[in-house]
């Protein structure tokens, strides 16, 4: 789960073209939207584009989205328990 939360922070900084953070900027926990990070609902296309293309998901339901795109960790969680399914 820790590579993976380290994976998915280069990802996003580079999916979102966020040239003032480095991945280790961002933390675990750390919420992305409105505080934290800041994304927005463009960014958060951009993460669902993220998880189909590098990892093969989709989201079943887009009313799942802010608890999958809440922080690094929920993301990395949702990526582990519906990659095999």
């Amino acid at each position: 789960m820790e590579e993976l939360m380290q994976t998915l922070k280069g990802q996003i900084v580079e999916q979102l073209n966020l040239q003032h953070i480095k991945p280790e900027d961002i933390g675990d926990d750390q919420p992305l939207f409105i505080e934290g990070l800041g994304l927005d609902s463009i960014d958060a296309l951009e993460l669902i584009v993220l998880l189909q293309q590098k990892y093969g998901i989709k989201l079943a339901n887009p009313s799942e989205g802010p608890t999958v795109f809440k922080t690094v960790r929920s993301i990395a969680e949702y990526i582990t328990a519906h990659k095999a399914a």
